[in-house]
This record gives structure tokens, sequence and C-alpha cells, in this order.
């Protein structure tokens, strides 16, 4: 090297989230999206699966939306159009002691065709939320994101990804982060690639290519399908499609926290991929004890940091979710936990260092 030259410096690691990061989305996440809750869900339903009223002649929007399809779900069980009305009188009179639809289904287990009728009902339903909620189908102009004017969580979770992110690097940052969400839309596999075309100046196609290659997403209780642009071999249905011919197999691919218990496969790529995360982020989860069973076999000896905005939580169920959280992570240090006051959005934004170190 010349007398006075000084040595080439080696460029920064400038990927914005540097550690492995797992990113738990529950319905309080989806709230802010403006989708509904588990009550709201199961009360629509119920309304829905009232068939007295159709023969009534006062037939609703959404008793019309599920007869349509009822047919298709006779074929796929082999029984008669009959017994699949009994089984949603079944679910009618259930949700009136029920908090949600998913254990309306568990508690009628005697009945499988409970569950495919629920599963039905929650196809067509999720379907419906997708298309009215904050989330777009394409975006409202060239160039842009598939949101509604406003901002949410969805849209600084991208920024954390993107944002002093290298396109060199994108790759390798895709591949530090994962996203366990338990609700059933496609919120996240959907805006994405937007943000990373908008970003990195790529085409859609590319960007929906590296998600699918790079970005693992789980969804332990199943889904309403893949996107159409999405990898695998399961049926696949357009953003928001609540008029979707093959609903009937859509519902077919959401599942029950026990069913998820016994998919040994995907179970074991979920509790690895959170085990290898030295940070779990939670998003508006409730801490349900049949869900965290599903991410965490055992304390997770690493002690990773916790970071949670869960504003539906307070008081006693508050306290108790986090008691119940350092249990089952074996997280005993305070400094290793951070609870949020606000909402999802805002602890993104408020611990935006943090996130990034």
């Amino acid at each position: 090297r010349p007398r006075g030259h000084a040595a080439p410096r080696k460029p920064k690691n400038r990927i914005m989230i540097r550690s492995k990061t797992t990113f738990v989305l529950g319905h309080g996440a989806a709230a802010e999206l403006h989708f509904p809750g588990p009550a709201d869900t199961l009360e629509r339903i119920a309304a829905a699966l009232d068939f007295s009223r159709a023969s009534a002649n006062q037939m609703t929007r959404d008793t019309a939306a599920i007869l349509r399809h009822v047919g298709k779900l006779a074929e796929r069980t082999g029984r008669s159009e009959e017994h699949l009305y009994r089984a949603a009188q079944r679910i009618h009179q259930a949700a009136k002691v029920g908090r949600t639809i998913e254990g309306v289904i568990d508690q009628n287990d005697d009945d499988p065709l409970v569950e495919a009728f629920g599963k039905l009902a929650l196809a067509v339903f999720t379907l419906q939320s997708e298309q009215r909620s904050s989330v777009r189908a394409t975006p409202q102009h060239q160039g842009g994101l598939p949101l509604q004017t406003g901002d949410y969580w969805l849209l600084e979770l991208g920024r954390l990804i993107s944002a002093g992110l290298p396109r060199s690097q994108l790759e390798r940052g895709l591949s530090d982060i994962a996203i366990v969400s338990f609700t059933y839309d496609r919120s996240v596999e959907h805006v994405l690639p937007y943000v990373l075309s908008t970003a990195y100046g790529m085409t859609l196609q590319e960007a929906q290519r590296m998600v699918a290659g790079k970005l693992k997403v789980f969804h332990p209780l199943g889904s309403v399908g893949r996107l159409p642009w999405q990898t695998g071999d399961g049926p696949d249905v357009e953003w928001g499609n609540e008029a979707a011919w093959n609903i009937a197999a859509l519902s077919a691919h959401i599942r029950t926290a026990g069913q998820a218990m016994k998919d040994r496969a995907a179970l074991g790529a979920l509790r690895s991929a959170v085990a290898a995360s030295s940070r779990i982020v939670f998003l508006g989860f409730d801490f349900a004890p049949a869900a965290l069973d599903l991410m965490v076999d055992g304390s997770l000896s690493h002690n990773p940091e916790l970071v949670i905005a869960a504003p539906g939580l307070v008081g006693a169920n508050r306290a108790a979710a986090i008691r119940m959280l350092k249990r089952k992570t074996g997280v005993e240090r305070d400094d290793r936990l951070i609870v949020g006051e606000g909402r999802c959005l805002d602890l993104l934004k408020d611990y935006t260092l943090l996130l990034e170190s």
C-alpha cells in the first residue's frame, strides 16, 4: 500500500433489523387494519346461519353469501344439504354461549359437519373482511401502496424492513425475519411486495418472488388460501375476492389449534424459527395458551428479548398474560421484556431504535 494511504474501509453492515426477529400477529393487529375481532366474527356467523329467517324471505346478504357454497360443501363432505343445515343450526345455538367460532367448533367435535360448516363461514367472512379492510386489492394510483389513506403498523413494518437496507443485502435481511400470523387473512404477504417494489425500484413480480422465496410466513391456524402468486399446492384466491368459486376448498385449509398441533412438520418449522430468534415482537396477540403452545415447546434457552403491544389486554388479564409468557418462554430478566402502552403502530414507531439494534 502506498505510504500515507489508509487501508480501504470495509462497508458497514447497514441492515436495519440486525437481529433475527419474529413478529407474532394477533387479532389486535388485524383490528388496526379494520378487520373484525373474534367476538364480532362469531356474532356475524351466528346471525348468518339463522336459516329460519331465510325461509321467511328475510334473507340477509351474509346468509346468501354462505348458501351459495352449501352445494359444493355437500359434495366435498359426501353428506346431504339437510345434514349441513342441521350442523349450521347447531353452530347458531352454540354461539349464544361461545366466545369464538373456533371454540364452538372444538366444543362440537362429535359432529364433523359443524367443523366443515364453521370453516366455510370463516372463509367467506375472511374474504369479505379483506375486501372491507384498510388493505386494498391494488393501489389507488400507480406506484402507490394497496392501503387506504392513513398510517398503519403494516406500513411501519415495511419501513423497518427496508429503510437503510441495501438491495444487495435484501435477501439476507428477509431471511432474518419470520412472521407468525394467527389470523386467516394474508395482509403481510399482500402488502410487503408493494413496499419492496417501491423501495427498491424492482417490479412487483420480482418483489413477490423474493418474498415467496426468502420471508418465512407462518399461519399456524391456516389461512383463507394462497394469493395467486404464492408458491404451493393448495387452492389460491385473489385478495378480498368474496365471490370466489372455490371457497369450499379454501375453507379446508383453516385449522383448529388441535389440528395444527398434529402437523409435526409445520409445527417443527414454526418452533425452530421462534427458537432461532433473539427478539420476538408480539403485535396484538391475545396470549391464548393454545397459541403459545404451538410456538414454544418448553422454555427457550437463549433468553430472547420480548417486545409486546397488546392494547386489548388490561388489568388482571394483562398481568396474567405477561406472567404466562415469562413462564412459557423461560425469560426471567425484566430487562428482556418491554411492554408498550399503545397500539401496534405506536410500538413499532416508539421502539424503532430498539428493533433496529
